[in-house]
């Protein structure tokens, strides 16, 4: 076994895995697997560049991972930085602290190398059994940009569009500075108008239609899970291959839009960074459930996390 790291940054969230991985397999032994909300993507749509004080909670987060990274003794690491790190100006500045604390360089990649990670990651213990019928279409809903890819045991095609919950947020929510609570009907209609518009971009390449099974993935999805469960906390196990029906997405996601900041925070397996972003996320994964017809969508834990981890284990053959 091979004991690995694996690092994924993203425009709303930072996250760690560190697992023993088999080389020969592929197959992962989680020994800490957490996630830190940093919100690095904060205002990079409208100034395309990191903020500072967003670089700060970032850092501070890596500096965290890199005391637990070598409690465990990870003897590979690779930190991957999606959608926000991506589209900024000032990106430079993030990698060179990110080498500073850990060591490694962020890997900046693009959203087809995102896409891929992120199929790896949800499908390969799916592979192993016949009850969910291909293709999949894996549905990687970030805070910048949102992943879709439809694959059978490999991926056959891919495309990364700028529709993630934050963007989608700051974007049409916002006014003032300040996340409308709730949005008006013409707010709502404006976000759902530009998400529509990027599947239609998103159709271009990826056949949408053609997937048999829908896998979701990302803190939207998995809160939208836990929503449904009414589950008293966030559950990992119980949210990981929970299936959510068309009309339960749908009933969770016009109550977010209209509830208040306050009552969206008294749901008990509600991150508090995904308060104001959750209504956003929550719509995004309506509307390809509505574009491809999906009477349900597969919940899935396992992402571009284990993607990234999974490759580590590969280099080590």
């Amino acid at each position: 076994m091979t004991r690995v790291a694996a690092v994924d940054c993203g425009t709303n969230s930072i996250r760690l895995l560190v697992a023993d991985a088999d080389p020969a397999t592929g197959e992962l032994v989680d020994l800490d697997r957490r996630m830190t909300i940093v919100r690095l993507g904060q205002g990079v749509d409208r100034t395309g560049r990191l903020a500072p004080e967003a670089l700060q909670r970032t850092f501070a987060a890596c500096r965290e991972y890199a005391g637990i990274i070598k409690e465990h003794g990870a003897e590979r690491l690779r930190f991957v930085a999606t959608s926000a790190s991506r589209d900024a100006e000032n990106r430079d500045e993030f990698v060179r602290g990110v080498l500073d604390i850990l060591g490694a360089e962020p890997e900046v990649i693009s959203g087809d190398q995102e896409a891929e990670f992120s199929f790896t990651g949800a499908t390969k213990e799916l592979a192993g059994g016949d009850h969910l019928p291909k293709p999949y279409l894996v549905v990687d809903i970030g805070g910048g940009s949102t992943e879709f890819v439809v694959g059978d045991d490999r991926v056959r095609a891919a495309r990364s569009v700028d529709i993630g919950c934050v963007r989608m947020t700051e974007r049409h929510l916002v006014r003032d500075g300040v996340v409308s609570d709730p949005p008006s009907e013409e707010q709502v209609a404006a976000m759902r108008a530009d998400i529509e518009a990027a599947l239609d971009l998103a159709e271009e390449t990826v056949p949408l239609r053609e997937a048999r099974t829908l896998v979701g993935l990302a803190g939207s999805v998995t809160t939208v899970s836990a929503i449904a469960q009414e589950l008293p906390e966030y559950d990992s196990a119980a949210i990981h291959h929970s299936r959510v029906s068309h009309d339960r997405v749908r009933e969770i996601t016009e109550w977010l839009l209209r509830s208040t900041h306050a009552e969206r925070a008294a749901v008990p397996s509600m991150h508090p960074g995904r308060v104001d972003v959750i209504a956003a996320g929550a719509l995004v994964l309506l509307s390809i459930m509505e574009r491809i017809g999906a009477e349900e969508v597969v919940v899935s834990e396992h992402d571009i996390l284990d993607g990234i981890a999974h490759s580590c284990a590969a280099e080590a053959r």
